[in-house]
């Protein structure tokens, strides 16, 4: 899975556009939590859809950026935190070992 970096919160407008057309995958992923590391592999390894543009955002490098995305989307804030946006609206959230690929695949249908 090829992940584009999410550092700026100008990006997020960028996503709102292209969630017109596509899913956009949103994880918030911390490089100190073994949960974090688990879900992200976990989702390295199941998540097959070609039709999701993935995105990490590192939460410890852009705490500010996960907060204006937190507060865009309107979900409260965890690590890890897997957001999937389309048309602007995050259709799908959820944290911890709760993050599904299967979940995220149905959603982004």
């Amino acid at each position: 899975m090829n992940w584009n970096k999410l550092t700026e919160i100008s990006q997020l407008d960028a996503i709102d556009k292209q969630s017109e057309n596509h899913a956009v995958l949103i994880l918030k992923h911390s490089t100190r939590c073994n949960i974090s590391v688990t879900a992200l592999a976990r989702l390295e390894r199941r998540l097959t859809s070609s039709e999701v543009i993935p995105y990490l955002l590192d939460v410890l490098l852009y705490r500010n950026v996960s907060s204006e995305a937190a507060r865009r989307y309107r979900v409260q804030h965890e690590s890890p935190q897997a957001l999937l946006i389309r048309s602007g609206q995050c259709v799908y959230h959820e944290s911890h070992l709760a993050i599904s690929a299967d979940e995220i695949e149905s959603a982004a249908a």
